[in-house]
Parts: C-alpha cells; sequence; structure tokens
C-alpha cells in the first residue's frame, strides 16, 4: 500500500481461516520459495485551491461466489510484519478500459491486525494479443482462472515496478504459472534487513527496466519513466510509472492515491467490523474521550467507521482521533493525494530528483486517468491533477526550480491550488515525530540532493 514506503520499507496489511476443503498441490509461497502443500491447516507552481478528480467508471466489475479452496494462499512473509491475509485472498477483476485494460484485486492486511487495504495487478492486452502484467499479486488458483479463462490470452510480459516487498513478493511465484513470459523488474532491487538476491524471492532471469528505454518489447504501446532516487536511508526508493499510449493512462505504484468514500469490495466485512470495534489503538487515539464498549453490529454505517478507521491508520500509523475519524477521513478522501507517509519520509527528503520526476511525466504524457496499486482506479485525473497532488514540493524547492514556461493546463493547476497536498497538522504528529526520530537517530538523511541545481 502506499503507506508502506519509507526509506526502511514498512510493509502492510488479518484474515480468516479458508474453507478446509482446499485442493492437493496448491501453489504457495513461504519466504519466496514455492510449497506445494495437500489438505492443509514540475514544474514549480503555487496552487491554492482544491483540483478535482474523480473516479472513473468501469465497464464491468467481476466478484466471484467466493469459492474458498480457489483462493487459498498461504503467506507468512514479511518483516518486520507479515502481510496477511495468511491463508485465503479473494481476487476481484475489473474491467478498466473496455478490451484494453483489467484490475484484479486483493486485500492486504498488516499483519494479525485488522488494518487493511487493497492491491492491485493492472494487465493490459498489447497489439499482438498477449498480456503485460504490472505488479502481479498473489497467484491464487481464482487468479489464474480469471486471467487465463476470462481474458483468454498468453502472458508475455512480467513487470515489478517497485523495489517494494509486498509487489516483490509475488512476482516468482507468479512468472512460474507463466514459464514462457519474460519478467523486467525495477532498478535498484534490495530488500532489508538482510539484502537479498532477487533469487532469493523466487525472481529469476530478470531484466532490469530502463528510464525511456525505447528497446523495451512494448516501447512501441507503453512508455516507462523511472523515479531512482538517493538512498534516504538503508535503501533508495525506486517506482517505475508507465504510460499506455493507446488508452492514454498513467500507471504508478505508491506515488499517489486516491482514497474512495467506501470501502473497496476486495476488502472483507470481517476486517471492516473488526477495525469498528473499540479497542486498544481507538482507546489510545480517541482525544481523552470516553470510549463506549458496545458491541459491534454489522450495519452500512459501522463498515464504513471500520474503513475510516482503517483509512486514517495505513496514511498517519497514528491519527489524532479514530473514535470520531469521520472529519479527518472527508479531508483525505476523494482527491488525488501523495500518501502522507511516503511524502514525509520519502519524497520530502528528495524533492528535486522527485520534482523532475513528475515533471517529466507532466511534459511527455497526456494521460487521462491514473491506475494506482492501491485504493481507488482508475481516477478521472490528468497532469493538472497529477501536479498538484504533488504541490508541497513547491515549498520545499522555490521558485529558483523553475525550469520550463508554464502550459495551460499548469497554469490552470496552478490557480486552483495545493489543497490536495494539505493534510491535518493534529494527525500529522506521529509522523512527523517519526520522522525526526529516525534522522535523529541516522536511520534516515533529514534532505538529500538528488540533482544539481540549473
Amino acid at each position: 500500500m502506499a503507506a508502506a514506503a519509507i526509506a526502511v520499507h514498512l510493509p502492510k496489511h488479518a484474515s480468516f481461516l479458508p474453507n478446509p476443503k482446499l485442493p492437493l498441490n496448491q501453489n504457495s509461497n513461504f519466504l519466496g520459495v514455492s510449497l506445494k502443500i495437500g489438505r492443509p491447516m514540475s514544474v514549480n507552481r503555487k496552487m491554492k485551491g482544491p483540483v478535482t478528480v474523480s473516479a472513473a467508471s468501469t465497464s464491468k466489475t467481476v466478484v466471484t461466489d467466493g469459492d474458498r479452496s480457489k483462493q487459498f494462499y498461504i503467506n507468512f512473509t514479511g518483516f518486520p510484519f507479515p502481510l496477511g491475509p495468511f491463508l485465503n485472498r479473494r481476487t476481484i477483476r475489473t474491467e478498466a478500459v473496455k478490451g484494453s485494460i483489467w484490475m484484479f484485486e486483493q486485500e492486504q492486511a498488516l499483519g494479525f491486525s485488522s488494518v487493511s487495504t487493497n492491491i492491485r495487478m493492472t494487465v493490459i492486452k498489447l497489439k499482438s494479443g498477449g498480456l503485460w502484467v504490472h505488479a502481479p499479486i498473489a497467484p491464487t488458483k481464482e487468479c489464474i482462472q480469471q486471467l487465463i479463462e476470462e481474458l483468454g490470452a498468453p502472458v508475455e510480459y512480467i513487470v515489478l515496478p517497485t523495489f517494494a516487498y509486498e509487489h516483490k513478493i509475488f512476482v516468482g511465484p507468479f512468472s512460474r504459472k507463466f514459464p514462457k513470459a519474460q519478467v523486467w523488474v525495477a532498478p535498484r532491487q534490495w530488500s532489508w534487513p538482510l539484502n537479498l538476491p532477487l533469487e532469493f524471492f523466487g525472481i529469476f532471469r530478470a531484466k532490469t527496466i530502463k528510464d525511456g528505454d525505447l528497446s523495451t518489447p512494448w516501447a512501441d504501446e507503453i512508455e516507462q519513466k523511472v523515479l531512482s532516487s538517493p538512498e534516504v536511508g538503508i535503501g533508495p526508493y525506486v517506482e517505475v510509472a508507465f504510460y499506455h499510449k493507446r488508452s492514454r493512462t498513467l500507471l504508478v505504484t505508491d506515488a499517489v492515491i486516491f482514497v474512495p468514500r467506501k470501502p473497496p469490495s476486495s476488502i472483507s466485512s470481517e476486517s471492516l467490523l473488526a477495525s469498528a470495534k473499540n479497542g486498544l489503538a481507538v482507546k489510545i487515539l480517541s482525544k481523552g474521550k470516553q470510549v463506549p464498549n458496545d458491541p459491534v453490529v454489522d450495519t452500512p454505517n459501522t463498515r464504513q467507521k471500520g474503513w475510516e478507521r482503517m483509512v486514517l491508520q495505513i496514511l498517519f500509523l497514528g491519527p489524532s482521533n479514530l473514535l470520531e475519524p469521520n472529519a479527518s477521513f472527508a479531508q483525505m478522501s476523494q482527491k488525488l493525494i501523495v500518501s502522507p507517509i511516503v511524502k514525509t519520509l520519502v519524497f520530502s527528503k528528495v524533492p528535486e530528483k522527485v520534482r523532475d520526476w513528475i515533471d517529466e511525466i507532466a511534459s511527455d504524457w497526456r494521460f487521462k486517468r491514473i491506475i494506482p496499486a492501491h485504493f481507488e482506479a482508475p481516477v478521472n485525473a490528468g497532469r493538472s491533477e497529477f501536479l498538484a497532488a504533488f504541490g508541497f514540493l513547491d515549498d520545499l524547492l522555490g521558485e529558483r526550480y523553475v525550469n520550463r514556461p508554464p502550459s495551460l493546463s499548469i497554469l490552470f493547476t496552478s490557480l486552483m491550488g495545493k489543497a490536495a497536498s494539505y493534510f491535518p497538522p493534529d494527525d500529522m504528529r506521529t509522523l512527523s515525530s517519526l520522522d525526526q526520530f529516525l534522522v535523529s537517530v541516522g536511520a534516515v538523511k533529514k534532505t538529500v540532493s538528488g540533482r544539481k541545481r540549473r
């Protein structure tokens, strides 16, 4: 999830036991190894108001009948917290661009907690008839059946667009389902606490994605730009943005997000209700108010409260008020933003490098929709909205970094303002304190120069 990117990558995402009737020989993953198991246990501009974006309408969403035997997938990996669900992952497919782009989503939980979000794989059908797979998810039987039987095309390329663990861990198992597919990975891959080679994660013979490389086999249809920052802590932040020219679609991993008002259908009702309980976290983060011990009743309002609490914990780690999350949630939802944790612990450390990357994206690509790897997608947003999400870079860099004349799109963004990059100060306290602590102990750097000044 977007909340999990930091120089020290913070993994994301608790689930429930599957139906005991499970098929033999399910492919599973533990520490990157497949297990066979039987029946189991810029442009710099000042912005002064909100820029409106919305979730795009989609052609068709497929929610399966919930055959849990097809959703079985064992996963107990992830440091310092394992990534759930541990035994069962439901896959939901949505057609983002008719006959061209599909999204596959699963729930991703932080360890044994009730904090979940969705993790997304995006699939593009190329002119060759083959499939280009971005950020693979857990290759459950349900997921693979939807991919092969419903789309009816061979997988030609599997792409890992980031260094981040929660996306990397599924590439090896997924690629073994399609041994003829080429695997491509973002540069400068690393892991923590041990910097292990890709082979440890089951990723073999992978090719490295290069910035603006026109020799890739998909170059006529899909372009890429690499953000490869200096090390801001124990490792660099690396993410590759892609642009599907025919559909004018921008694909990112964690760079921006759009928090929907309602929870994604991939997140289980059990997780939402668990998050709605007034547990220890709510009592601590209640602004001193008395916390009732009322039983949790399954209603739309209860599920909504669970979702709002999830979002605030994902984005802020320790929000100011979990007892009454509505006000803070309203400020974070229904807009294109950079996740507060990514902004604070990563992008604010390397503003020059990030500015160059987003300026090139906005200058070279005329996208009209964005598909991130978490939260809502596709998002109806273009270059103006994308730049507005990064409005915080203006204050960090100042006017000396203006390096090209403004376009009409950017002028519009300048008039509309910085609201997309504003976060409630009370909610930011935990992140700010964490940032100061990490800087003080040398785990991350205060700022890192990533480009020569012009």
